[in-house]
């Protein structure tokens, strides 16, 4: 965080973050919880913001954690544990 007081930071609402990061609400309350995204905070008791410097350093640390094949992915379904199959022509 800045210690200039004179400098401005953008805060960005709910909505605004959805447009940025493509996760469900309820992901990224539990990366939150786990310290792996940046802390939303309140302005008023209702209004709850995001700092739009903290989410974009995020993004571009994923980016490069991404490249780096650092980040954990999901496992390949495996197609022989499906209830059903689909019919073929």
């Amino acid at each position: 965080m800045s210690a200039d007081p004179h400098v401005v930071r953008r805060t960005i609402r709910r909505q605004q973050l959805r447009e940025i990061v493509p996760l469900a609400d309820s992901t990224i309350y539990d990366m939150e919880q786990r310290g792996e995204f940046p802390q939303r905070f309140y302005l008023t008791s209702r209004c709850v913001v995001w700092d739009l410097a903290e989410v974009e350093a995020w993004l571009v640390a994923r980016r490069r954690a991404s490249r780096a094949n650092a980040i954990e992915r999901a496992p390949s379904p495996d197609v022989r544990l499906r209830r059903s199959r689909p019919v073929k022509h």
